[in-house]
C-alpha cells in the first residue's frame, strides 16, 4: 500500500451550482476550472460533446474511460491545442476563449504527455530550466554581454531547478542527459519540468504508463505530495484504476466523447454505466 493511502480518510466532496462536486476543503474558495458545454468536432464525428466539470483549487482529479473515449482530447481542448467548436473554459476564473498554448501555460495550466517529449540531449537540469524561462526573463543585451542581472538570474534559475528537483530526490541526476536516464526517471523528470512553469493546475497523461507497482506507488506519495506543497489542483489521466481510485478525489469518466457518470471513487466503482462501459454489456439468458 502507497503511504498515500496508509490512514487517509475519503475527502469529504460537497456539490456546487455547476452540477459538480468538489473538495469541501475548496468551497470557500473559487474553483480553478470551469468546463461549460465544451465539445469539438472534427468533420462529422463529435470527439467530445457537452462536457461539464469543475474542479476545486487544491483537488485531485481523474478522468478515466476506455481507450479512445476522448480523454486526450480533452486535455488538447484545455491546453489550446485545439481550439472548441463550442463551450466555454474558465481558468481561475477567465474566460481562456482564443488564447494560445503558451498563453494557457503562463495563465496557470501545465502538462505532460503520453509520450514523453523531453529534450533528450540537453542536461536534466537545463530540462527544468527551460519550464523555469516561463518566469526567469532577462533581455537579449543583458545575455548577450553578460551582464550581472543574467548571472543573478541563472543562479536563480540553478537553485530553483535544484530545489524542484530535490521533489523526487533527483537532484543529484541534475547534470546526468535526460535521455540517459531509466524510463521512470524521465517520467518524474517530465513533472518536474511542468512544475517549473508554476502552474494552478497540473494535467498529466498517464503518468504512471510504463512504471513497476513500486514506481508507481512512489508517484502516488509523489502527486499528494505536489498537491500540498504547491497548494495546487492536478488532474490526471491514467489507466491503472488502482491510482486514480487510491488518490483522486473527484472522477469524472468519459466514454464515447460524452460524461457517462461523476462522482467520488466509491461511487465510480459501484456505477453500473461505468462498469459497462469498461466490461461490455453483459449478454441475458
Amino acid at each position: 500500500m502507497s503511504r498515500a493511502q496508509e490512514g487517509r480518510k475519503p475527502t469529504k466532496m460537497v456539490p456546487v451550482p455547476s452540477h459538480s462536486i468538489i473538495p469541501e476543503r475548496d468551497i470557500d474558495k473559487s474553483p480553478i476550472l470551469e468546463c461549460s458545454h465544451l465539445g469539438i468536432d472534427f468533420g462529422g464525428l463529435r470527439a467530445v460533446d457537452d462536457f461539464n466539470l469543475t474542479i476545486g483549487r487544491t483537488e485531485i482529479a481523474g478522468l478515466i474511460g476506455p481507450n479512445g473515449a476522448g480523454k486526450t482530447t480533452v486535455f488538447n481542448l484545455l491546453t489550446k491545442v485545439y481550439q472548441p467548436t463550442r463551450g466555454t473554459i474558465l481558468l481561475d476564473g477567465k474566460d481562456t476563449s482564443g488564447k494560445t498554448t503558451v498563453q494557457i501555460n503562463r495563465m496557470g495550466i501545465a502538462r505532460t504527455f503520453q509520450n514523453i517529449r523531453l529534450f533528450s540531449n540537453l542536461s536534466v537540469e537545463d530540462n527544468v530550466k527551460i519550464g523555469l524561462h516561463n518566469q526567469e526573463r532577462y533581455s537579449a543585451i543583458e545575455g548577450v554581454l553578460r551582464l550581472p542581472s543574467y548571472w543573478k538570474r541563472e543562479r536563480s534559475a540553478h537553485e530553483r531547478a535544484l530545489e524542484l528537483l530535490s521533489i523526487f530526490d533527483m537532484q543529484d541526476l541534475a547534470n546526468h542527459k535526460a535521455g540517459s536516464l531509466p524510463y521512470g526517471a524521465q517520467r518524474r523528470l517530465e513533472i518536474v519540468r511542468a512544475l517549473a512553469t508554476n502552474p494552478s493546475l497540473l494535467l498529466l497523461d498517464e503518468p504512471a504508463a510504463g512504471m513497476n507497482p513500486s514506481e508507481t506507488a512512489e508517484l502516488m506519495d509523489n502527486i499528494v505530495k505536489i498537491r500540498d506543497t504547491f497548494q495546487i489542483a492536478v488532474m490526471l489521466i491514467e489507466h491503472d484504476m488502482k491510482l486514480v481510485m487510491g488518490i483522486c478525489e473527484g472522477i469524472c469518466v468519459l466514454n464515447f466523447g460524452q460524461i457517462i457518470a461523476k462522482g467520488t471513487p466509491a461511487e465510480i466503482q459501484a456505477n453500473p454505466a461505468v462498469i459497462e462501459a469498461y466490461l461490455g454489456k453483459r449478454k441475458e439468458g
